[in-house]
């Protein structure tokens, strides 16, 4: 059987080496003189590893579940060749599992005075910033038997913004919103309807609408409508305790909130109205004021990127003061937190008259459609026990909520799926009966 590479080599020289390699470079154990003074050609000819030059450009951003390409410039100044082995590491949630190691090794030659770049690609499965960690450089030579090795810092990050799925509602909620300005110039006068226009009374219209000096101008009665006004404020709470951190499916009830936050943005920018963002547990862990409808987007999901769930109880009453002093003229506060009896009896219920007193409170809170599924489920003992467990928490759900509503506060609790369209719906019913 013919001997090819390294074996052949090995094999040309005399014999088979009996000794080991020592990777610290101490030397060189118990082997005969011809391999050694091939290794020591072949490691002399190998282009040295740390004066080469490293430096990065590329993606600084990209939406959770889509791909960021990192590009590295290696330089090589020396008057060798190089040809080398990469490893360009990141943090594991990089990429998906399993895909590390066919993405972030790279295989390249560098000519003598030369450069080349290799791309390194990014599929981060988590939210945040992702920070380059160390490259590291196998130098091989002409023989390919010994390696010059080192490791560089090529400092780069990349932000993971949130994915923003509910997007694809957006077109149909700022249909009916057209059809909130258009159409529905209502008849009688709410907290946040402003006058639109005089038109013909017809049979049905509430006669307190009726125009008296318009109509004594004309030959008809007139009446007044009134269109939902504009530029009103919305302050996005969310509360990232220990509550925000409880999975449902794949990720925490945080990202859920997120998604629908936006959504809710979105429409409400393009409603004309002025949306800001705070997050708060037991302190301010992001807040987003006075940004124009066209900065707000890109705004928002850079300040939610690198928002986590804190294991702590949330300071309700921090948070309602701080929510006050974030919207000091009447607004609508849309808190997003749990429904879960205890944290709500103990902490929000007690402060809530603060807020309902002087705004428009509305509550959004992720419901787990695992719960839904066991309370339907049948057929054996421990589906039984499943669907009465499941029974429970969700009557303690309803009677939660039913207690907000009877502050005068809006709920809406839904899960991930339905959660962004529900809550786009709840601000457009607010909306169209001038709660805003």
């Amino acid at each position: 059987m013919a001997l090819t590479g390294r074996a052949a080599l090995i094999a040309a020289l005399g014999s088979v080496p009996i000794g080991i390699w020592d990777p610290s470079w101490t030397g060189i154990l118990a082997v005969n003189a011809p391999l050694a003074a091939a290794c020591a050609c072949d490691f002399a000819l190998a282009a040295p590893v740390r004066r080469l030059g490293l430096t990065r450009s590329g993606d600084t951003s990209a939406r959770l579940g889509e791909t960021a390409d990192v590009t590295l410039t290696v330089t090589n100044p020396s008057g060798r060749p190089l040809r080398a082995r990469l490893r360009d590491a990141w943090p594991p949630s990089s990429w998906r599992p399993g895909t590390e190691t066919a993405a972030s090794r790279h295989s390249l030659t560098v000519p003598a005075g030369e450069r080349r770049r290799v791309t390194t690609r990014l599929r981060p499965t988590r939210r945040g910033d992702r920070h380059a960690d160390r490259v590291t450089i196998r130098s091989y030579g002409p023989l390919g038997l010994l390696t010059r090795q080192g490791t560089h810092r090529v400092p780069w990050t990349v932000r993971v913004l949130p994915p923003f799925t509910s997007r694809k509602h957006l077109p149909s909620k700022l249909s009916r919103l057209r059809e909130l300005d258009g159409r529905t110039s209502v008849l009688t006068r709410g907290e946040g309807t402003e006058f639109d226009s005089l038109r013909e009374y017809v049979p049905g219209d509430d006669t307190r609408s009726i125009d008296w000096r318009a109509t004594a101008r004309h030959s008809t009665v007139a009446v007044r409508t009134w269109r939902p006004e504009r530029d009103r404020h919305i302050l996005l709470v969310l509360d990232t305790g220990r509550t925000s951190a409880g999975r449902v499916g794949d990720a925490p009830r945080l990202d859920a909130a997120l998604d629908a936050a936006l959504l809710l943005a979105a429409l409400a920018s393009r409603a004309g109205d002025r949306v800001d963002l705070l997050a708060y547990d037991r302190r301010v862990r992001a807040l987003l004021q006075g940004r124009t409808a066209g900065d707000l987007l890109p705004a928002l999901v850079n300040a939610m990127a690198t928002l986590e769930p804190e294991l702590v109880e949330t300071d309700a009453r921090g948070l309602t003061a701080t929510a006050l002093r974030s919207a000091p003229r009447r607004s609508l506060i849309v808190l997003f937190t749990t429904l879960d009896a205890a944290p709500v009896e103990e902490g929000l219920l007690p402060v809530l008259p603060q807020l309902t007193q002087r705004h428009t409170v509305l509550v959004a809170s992720v419901a787990d459609p695992h719960v839904a599924r066991m309370a339907e489920a049948r057929g054996h003992t421990d589906a039984v026990y499943e669907a009465a467990a499941a029974a429970q928490a969700q009557s303690e759900r309803h009677h939660v909520a039913e207690r907000l509503r009877r502050h005068g506060v809006t709920v809406v609790d839904a899960t991930p799926d339905e959660l962004p369209p529900a809550l786009a719906d709840a601000y457009l019913e607010l909306k169209a009966a001038g709660r805003l």
